[in-house]
């Protein structure tokens, strides 16, 4: 039985990666997104049953759980040298004569698109990822292992044959561009600054603690270099090529140039091309294919003398400030956009960019009528950065920034520790209204297709909804009188707001849509409360206990509670069956017996997997650390416990129990003492 359950995992966990690979390397999937979705969940169920057939090289890995409070810093097997940049044709000619200088022989280049992200360095064993390591100072750089595990486009095991017994590949991780959008949409919608650019994003999102929210990010690696001392082939290009049969992912438009005229042409394709790629670049390697002659060519103190990166202009253009107009989000944050008159700019008509809050419109002294300058760069959405002051009018007035809601007229507020300023009727003020409800009933939150913005508007302004609650009172006969509603389309409505009466208590907190809780935050709070009314019972010393809760979102959370009308939406909520616990699934061996407890987990565990130890410890009230410190109260070490860790927690004094131990603790009706486990 035993071996008939290992085979099955073997070959599920097989068909998984074989998914993972035509979906997001060579972009060709065979099987839908809910067909993989299911195959993962069979995998994961198995692993958890069965946890001595889990592999560190599962796919089930890579929908993260661990937790890193320090990434250690470890020293580079090769340097990871800087490239010289140059943004003119000139110096590439130059960097060609000295080329055609040192060598006096035929040579060919590999020209690869450069792109704006941040290095990686992947070390592979017998197949299997055992290090990832960022760039640094080029000499050390952080171990990303547990978060570069999550990222889909990485083999954790290698396909095929015939790759090198040890060997390191470098890449790029970046962010694709519609995924940075999404986040930047959802942190707008909790009142959160937006982030700058995918480049930024992607540093951050791989330096975050929590692998499964790395996960969720939905990063993505070009791999283009592989240093070894035993590669297959004697070249640049050919050794990528094969890279890309053992499961990298190796971009399609690396190409070989025989002289500068055909590095020149590849330059120009990309300076435009650019523009309708997915992901950002910022301009282009160009590399020497040989090896031996990249030997011969040598190195200089920083960088390669065998390779350059030609890196492209920022775009930029100016043109006039029409009008500044004020936008209302669900939270009521106003941000105000600039209305320009229509400019080409990276090979899209520019008519409006955001100019963010009131401090960067003051900043810049930006004011109707003035030139502007306007940039895209590594920005998705364009911004002014500057105005031509020299062009301003001399009776120009300086821009004022509105003190009434633009579309309810009520005063505006802002906080001493917010940039933004706020229209605080939540209840009344149009936008805020209806964008609440489409938080409310978005897909990762209470999912009713059937509703969706327009629906939402109509029903709002024919007087049929006026909050969240609203909706599960609709009545059929009052739906089929908005226009366009046809039996059909109003039954499919109703049962998709029926059906989503089951979606569990963490998603229905993230759709009432507290400022500043995003879905992550949510679900911490619905583990860590286990029902609405204790959440509503917290007092902020007890909410910034959650693991990161801060002083800012827990006074959200008491602002929110404290305010009569939510209270009301809540109730109407739970009286037509919405789920505000945990369900009894989710409750299952929970209880209080650790509580006020810290454990750091360390090791491999036979009767638990880590994700599961860490999970049981928070079900029945701990806290899990990524790091043994003087607030420690236990150390729960399997095999292969790390001796640095061991070692730290003897000195403090802080007591290391075995994973048996720890079934005893909540096991029993009262948590037992050190004294009891340790005797």
């Amino acid at each position: 039985m035993s071996e008939s359950v290992k085979h099955i995992i073997e070959e599920l966990s097989k068909q998984i990666e074989d998914h993972n690979y035509n979906y997001y390397v060579v972009a060709k999937p065979v099987i839908s997104d809910y067909e993989f979705d299911k195959m993962l969940e069979e995998l994961i169920k198995l692993e958890k049953d069965h946890p001595e057939f889990l592999s560190p090289d599962s796919p089930s890995q890579r929908v993260g759980g661990q937790i890193t409070k320090e990434f250690k810093t470890v020293k580079h097997k090769y340097p990871m040298l800087s490239l010289g940049n140059t943004y003119s044709e000139e110096d590439l000619t130059d960097f060609d004569d000295r080329i055609k200088k040192a060598l006096n022989t035929d040579y060919e280049y590999v020209c690869e698109l450069k792109y704006d992200g941040v290095a990686i360095g992947l070390t592979y064993k017998d197949g299997i990822l055992v290090q990832a390591v960022t760039r640094g100072d080029g000499e050390k750089g952080d171990d990303v292992t547990t978060n570069v595990k999550t990222i889909k486009s990485i083999p954790i095991k290698l396909r095929g044959h015939g790759y090198p017994k040890e060997f390191e590949i470098r890449g790029e991780i970046f962010m694709p561009r519609k995924v940075f959008d999404e986040i930047n949409k959802e942190r707008e919608e909790i009142a959160e600054q937006p982030l700058a650019n995918p480049r930024n994003a992607a540093a951050g999102t791989l330096k975050m603690q929590d692998s499964a929210v790395v996960a969720k990010r939905n990063l993505d690696c070009f791999l283009y270099f592989i240093s070894s001392d035993e590669l297959p082939y004697q070249n640049h290009f050919d050794n990528l090529k094969a890279a890309k049969h053992w499961g990298f992912k190796i971009s399609e438009h690396m190409k070989k140039a025989s002289d500068i005229q055909e590095i020149f042409k590849y330059l120009n394709q990309w300076d435009t091309g650019r523009h309708n790629l997915e992901f950002d670049i910022d301009g282009v390697v160009i590399k020497i294919n040989s090896y031996e002659q990249q030997r011969i060519l040598g190195f200089t103190a920083k960088s390669p003398r065998w390779a350059i990166a030609y890196k492209f202009k920022t775009q930029r253009v100016s043109t006039i400030l029409e009008s500044i107009s004020y936008q209302v989000g669900r939270t009521g944050a106003i941000t105000p956009v600039a209305n320009l008159k229509p400019v080409l700019l990276a090979g899209t008509t520019v008519k409006r960019a955001s100019l963010h809050n009131s401090d960067i419109i003051e900043k810049l002294d930006v004011r109707v009528g003035d030139t502007v300058f306007v940039e895209k760069g590594g920005e998705i959405i364009p911004k002014i950065v500057g105005v031509d002051e020299s062009q301003r009018h001399a009776d120009s007035p300086k821009t004022i920034y509105i003190t009434q809601c633009p579309e309810c007229d009520t005063a505006l507020v802002r906080s001493e520790d917010e940039a933004k300023y706020y229209c605080p009727n939540e209840m009344g003020c149009p936008p805020q209204v209806k964008g609440k409800m489409e938080h409310f009933v978005s897909r990762r939150a209470l999912d009713i297709d059937s509703l969706g913005a327009e629906t939402i508007a109509q029903l709002y302004d024919a007087g049929l909804i006026k909050n969240c609650a609203d909706i599960y009172e609709l009545k059929k006969e009052n739906v089929l009188k908005i226009a366009r509603m046809a039996e059909k389309s109003v039954n499919n409505l109703l049962e998709g707001i029926k059906a989503s009466k089951k979606v569990p208590f963490e998603r229905v907190l993230y759709g009432i849509g507290i400022r500043h809780i995003g879905e992550t935050t949510a679900k911490k709070l619905a583990y860590y409360f286990k029902n609405i009314d204790a959440l509503k019972n917290a007092s902020l010393e007890q909410l910034i206990e959650v693991g990161d809760i801060g002083e800012t979102t827990a006074k959200s959370i008491l602002d929110y509670f404290v305010d009569e009308n939510n209270a009301a939406i809540i109730e109407k909520l739970k009286a037509n069956g919405l789920q505000f616990e945990l369900s009894d699934e989710a409750l299952i061996n929970s209880s209080d017996k650790l509580k006020d407890l810290t454990f750091v987990v360390s090791g491999v565990f036979s009767k638990f997997s880590r994700d599961d130890l860490k999970k049981a410890i928070e079900q029945n009230g701990g806290k899990n650390s990524g790091s043994i410190s003087g607030k420690t109260n236990y150390v729960i070490a399997g095999e292969n416990m790390g001796p640095e860790k061991h070692k730290k927690a003897e000195k403090l004094g802080v007591p290391i129990i075995s994973e048996d131990d720890f079934i005893k603790m909540i096991g029993t009706d009262t948590v037992l003492n050190t004294e009891d486990i340790l005797n």
